[in-house]
């Protein structure tokens, strides 16, 4: 690696990937086996020896052995001559694991008003007229000022907003009650995968993402996402939300020497199947202006074509493996996918993508004032870390020694809507209590006052009614009611805990 470039690998020329446009973003595109993998590995062995922090899913469970020296190999060794990398080194990078189900790294978490109704209502699947209930529900929230933190809290909020259905209507329309009934079995499906131990405290700090170990060496960011894969739209919906999280929270710098921060998409049509145009027009906004906050994103996909042409467009930098072509739609993949670099004399790009083999590839990179690089056919260096998992001990060691182990692991429950909404039952349940009383005192004076007057004229005494006031009638019924379904939300939240 250069002061001002990283290595990727070497055609008729050496090929840099140069650090001051590596915001500008990326595609790592290829069929399965042809060694995406190796190039975001030495990518992110890159940056991070350049001091620029890096994120990236673990979806194959090989790239936490960033962490360890590799292992001598001839292949290896061959490919370092090859391509005159001198010296090749064996070493490690500094790494910290993170999992969203806290098992393989520190435990990853989000509040429920951080991932907002947009991004939680594509994560549930929610129609039109659901995510406006959703929304609805949000709002409600910040003007009552009740933290949404959790799941049981969006739980227990949309419940009380079933109940109060026709005071809320004039103020935020119509709530359907049956929109209701469906967002709350989606969160219990969301829940029953897993999804209930993302949302919660402490929430990740970004700070803790970006940083650097003590010799300057760029953190590299690895997720656990082996088992998120088995939930696609929640693993999309999270890598989503950080990014978001990235845009909202870092300051404008404007292009930079080198990036603050690399962000690697893996498997991104996940992000972008079934996408609703609102959101991808909001993953177009942050792409497109994420840039001068001095974040690269890279999108690692097999078909280059999973990326919408209006994000795949402000992509500069790509790096092309081999494509497999059997069906017409597939040769015309390969000519799309072509027809994106600037043209090499030597070779015709649409030919060639055919061709590449096993750690071959065809990469253009952005040069001076952003212009795009002529396509090179490139053999990509190999890296210096470990290629491969790392063992179950050496996972268990490398989270104990963490400086963010004891920061994440324990889950705080602070007062939020939950917590709020149970003492609103409290003081409606006392209030019928303290009703309830009062009536009972009236009646006994009522039928006191009544007997006596039987009693001096020589009358029939007066049958009192048993009948309650209306007042108290509704203040009992509201109180039943909310009593019900917290109680019933509370079992739920108990039952849930004891089952995992």
């Amino acid at each position: 690696m250069s002061e001002t470039g990283i290595f990727i690998g070497k055609g008729k020329i050496p090929v840099e990937l140069t650090l001051k446009y590596a915001n500008r973003h990326g595609l790592v595109s290829g069929a399965t086996g042809t060694g995406k993998t190796v190039t975001l590995q030495i990518l992110a062995e890159g940056f991070s020896d350049a001091g620029v922090p890096v994120f990236v899913a673990d979806v194959k469970s090989d790239l936490a052995g960033m962490i360890m020296a590799g292992t001598e190999k001839d292949f290896l060794e061959k490919r370092a001559e090859t391509i005159g990398l001198d010296p090749y080194e064996y070493r490690g990078f500094p790494v910290t694991l993170w999992d969203l189900h806290g098992k393989q790294g520190h435990p990853i978490r989000a509040t429920v008003s951080e991932m907002g109704p947009l991004l939680l209502a594509r994560l549930l699947g929610l129609n039109d007229t659901q995510e406006g209930v959703l929304v609805l529900a949000f709002r409600v929230a910040d003007d009552e000022s009740m933290l949404l933190l959790d799941l049981k809290d969006l739980r227990a909020l949309l419940v009380n907003i079933a109940n109060r259905r026709k005071e809320l209507s004039a103020e935020y329309g119509n709530v359907s009650t049956a929109s209701v009934g469906a967002i709350q079995r989606k969160l219990l499906a969301l829940e029953e995968q897993g999804a209930d131990k993302f949302f919660g405290e402490p929430a990740l700090e970004l700070n803790d993402f970006i940083a650097t170990d003590d010799a300057g060496k760029g953190m590299i960011n690895i997720l656990a996402a082996d088992q998120l894969m088995m939930t696609p739209k929640l693993y999309g919906t999270f890598l989503l939300w950080l990014l978001s999280e990235l845009f909202e929270e870092l300051p404008e710098i404007g292009d930079p020497d080198k990036p603050v921060f690399v962000f690697f998409f893996d498997e991104a049509h996940l992000l972008f199947d079934d996408c609703p145009k609102a959101l991808l027009e909001k993953i177009e906004q942050v792409v497109r202006l994420i840039r001068s906050k001095g974040v690269g994103v890279y999108f690692v996909t097999q078909n280059p074509m999973d990326v919408p042409d209006s994000v795949s467009s402000q992509l500069g930098n790509r790096v092309q493996h081999a494509l497999r072509a059997f069906t017409p739609k597939e040769h015309r993949v390969i000519k799309a996918a072509a027809e994106t670099f600037r043209p090499n004399p030597a070779f015709k790009a649409e030919d060639v993508i055919t061709e590449l083999g096993i750690g071959e590839a065809l990469v253009s990179t952005l040069l001076k004032k952003g212009v795009p690089s002529v396509v090179e056919r490139t053999l990509v260096r190999p890296p210096s870390s470990r290629m491969g998992p790392i063992t179950k001990k050496e996972r268990t060691v490398v989270i104990a020694a963490s400086d963010y182990e004891d920061k994440y692991r324990k889950r705080i429950d602070r007062r939020s809507a939950y917590e709020i909404l149970h003492e609103r039952t409290e003081r409606a349940v006392k209030e019928a209590e303290r009703l309830a009383a009062q009536e009972e005192k009236e009646k006994a004076r009522t039928k006191k006052s009544s007997s006596r007057a039987s009693s001096s004229r020589g009358t029939t005494r007066r049958r009192s009614s048993r009948r309650q006031s209306t007042a108290t009638t509704v203040a009992k019924q509201a109180a039943r009611t909310a009593t019900s379904q917290i109680v019933r939300s509370l079992m739920r939240g108990i039952l849930g805990s004891f089952k995992r």
